[in-house]
């Protein structure tokens, strides 16, 4: 069988080259720049005729990466690639699954039918699934969510001692369960009250009874970082230890990181998103994700759904 050709999209090239590894792929080469007048040129160095192509772009700052990925994709359909995957650690656009006022555009439906015409299945990382029971629910592709709380029990069993997870609200229940329960620690639930895009309210019971341990404060996805400031501001007035912040997708911006980093012992992040506080390596269940994909994406891809109005 033929090694799926692995392409990095620009700023993709570390986590490309360590998932081809594992994925046991060729490298393939892209020569891609802006002209002038900021259009973009792109060229398939390598040829992906037959090959089964895999695209390796992460979404964070999605508006400047998406019109690139797509010119990427639909190049290798035309220039014959057997099939053509995305494996984006982080995937944008699928906090707004919902319209909360009227008129609003439901992104996450949008996104999720642009980029669905372009490839031929998805592999990312712990998604923002609030509304959605799965990935396929609203990619109609096939679609793999692999779950990143094995690495991050891995590295908070190796790292912290006497951890107690903190999940932000009640949707973060069901995967920081996951999380203690695989390293035998307790875990509590706060409640937090959004107000608006930067304004938040986080309420943490008493945890005296937890004195000797270290909390350990866990958040798919981090952004203006608010939830986590105002949590260990709260747990600090409790007389607790400075604790340790994990993510999964590091969104936040150079000040939001040096505030995170003065209010807590650690700040970790998994490397959907290529950031300084990168411990946690994703590219070995990435791998084995786009492993079980390029399988029934050989030939004519049948099990394409048509596309969610």
């Amino acid at each position: 069988m033929t090694r799926p050709l692995v392409f990095a999209l620009p700023g993709n090239e570390s986590m490309a080259e360590r998932l081809r590894a594992a994925l046991g792929g060729e490298r393939g080469a892209l020569d891609t720049r802006n002209f002038p007048d900021s259009e973009t040129y792109l060229r398939f160095a390598t040829d992906p005729k037959d090959r089964d192509v895999v695209l390796v772009c992460t979404l964070d700052r999605p508006d400047d990466k998406s019109l690139r990925l797509l010119f990427a994709a639909d190049a290798a359909r035309d220039l014959g690639a057997s099939s053509v995957g995305l494996v984006a650690p982080y995937l944008a656009y699928m906090r707004q699954d919902r319209r909360f006022q009227p008129g609003e555009a439901i992104t996450s439906r949008t996104f999720a039918r642009i980029v669905s015409s372009h490839v031929d299945w998805l592999v990312t990382v712990d998604p923002h699934l609030h509304r959605y029971a799965s990935l396929e629910e609203v990619y109609p592709i096939p679609a793999r969510a692999v779950r990143s709380a094995p690495l991050l029990s891995d590295w908070i069993r190796a790292n912290v001692d006497r951890p107690l997870l903190l999940g932000p609200d009640v949707e973060s229940e069901q995967w920081v369960s996951e999380v203690a329960g695989a390293i035998g620690a307790p875990y509590q639930v706060l409640r937090k009250t959004r107000y608006g895009d930067r304004n938040v309210e986080v309420a943490v019971p008493d945890l005296g009874v937890f004195a000797g341990h270290t909390p350990v404060l866990v958040d798919d996805i981090v952004s203006s970082g608010r939830t986590m400031l105002e949590t260990a501001c709260r747990l600090q007035q409790q007389g607790l230890k400075r604790p340790v912040l994990v993510t999964v997708h590091a969104l936040y911006s150079d000040e939001t990181y040096r505030n995170l980093k003065a209010s807590a012992s650690a700040v970790v992040s998994a490397d959907s998103v290529v950031h300084p506080s990168n411990v946690i390596d994703l590219s070995s269940i990435l791998a084995e994700a786009a492993a079980q994909a390029i399988g029934p994406a050989y030939g004519n891809n049948t099990s394409r759904k048509a596309l969610p109005k």
